[in-house]
């Protein structure tokens, strides 16, 4: 398994980490996701076999959110 922090601007309530945590934990491959609405940040735990981190991010966007680089 493969981890990733990824800085994602936008989130602002719990509807947000649930809407992050459900679809982006739907991906086959991912093994876990924590969202931390305060630091701005998301856990990803996957298998980099299965999916890609460009995957995860677009996932996240597709939901309304931008990621930082």
């Amino acid at each position: 398994m493969q981890q990733i922090t990824l800085n994602v601007q936008g989130m602002s309530c719990g509807h947000c980490v649930n809407s992050i945590e459900g679809n982006v934990g739907k991906l086959n491959g991912v093994e876990s996701v924590k969202v931390h609405l305060k630091t701005g940040k998301v856990d990803v735990s996957f298998d980099p076999n299965a999916l890609s981190v460009k995957d995860i991010e677009n996932e996240i966007e597709d939901q309304g959110y931008d990621i930082k680089k």
